[in-house]
């Protein structure tokens, strides 16, 4: 009987709004920011294997939501080495001047049951854009999302990399965080 009432609160959860909670945290070693883009209009896969992540949400007061992450450059895994070196280089990444990537959220607003809006600010390469990305929150503290980053306006990929018949401009990253 109680696992099915735990499965009914799961799906509730899924399905239904989710239940006023407040999270305090990030559990990294079960979050991950992962990407995807067009090499010669293949998609590939690709992530980050260091970040780290601060958060402040009550699902009451999603107004004073607060939050930050920085992912570290060189952290880079595309599954390529070469590729890996090449991303860190100074014509992408160039993690010699620019070691980290951050994205500051700057407000949370409900959009359904379960569901936000994060708009915030995200800088790589001493660029600041605007970001916003719809999200979702379990029941279970699982938070996901993604948005589509145009690499052009960082300037990741100059010179010879600034065309987008080899790599595309478009990267779709999507990040899984869990909270609690």
């Amino acid at each position: 009987m109680k696992k099915l009432i735990t499965s009914f609160i799961a799906c509730f959860g899924l399905f239904g709004s989710v239940q006023a909670a407040t999270y305090q945290a990030v559990v990294l070693e079960k979050s991950s920011i992962t990407f995807k883009f067009k090499q010669m209009g293949v998609t590939a896969d690709g992530r980050f294997r260091k970040f780290s992540a601060q958060i402040g949400v009550d699902t009451d007061k999603p107004a004073e939501a607060k939050g930050a992450i920085t992912i570290d450059l060189s952290s880079i895994d595309t599954g390529s080495r070469e590729a890996d070196q090449e991303a860190v280089g100074k014509s992408w990444f160039n993690v010699a001047a620019h070691p980290s990537a951050t994205f500051a959220l700057k407000d949370l607003t409900p959009a359904g049951a379960g569901q936000f809006q994060a708009r915030g600010q995200l800088t790589i390469k001493g660029q600041t854009r605007e970001v916003v990305a719809p999200i979702k929150l379990s029941a279970q503290g699982g938070l996901t999302g993604s948005f589509v980053l145009k690499r052009a306006d960082f300037g990741i990929g100059e010179g010879m990399w600034s065309k987008f018949d080899v790599v595309a401009n478009e990267i779709v990253v999507n990040f899984n965080l869990s909270l609690k």
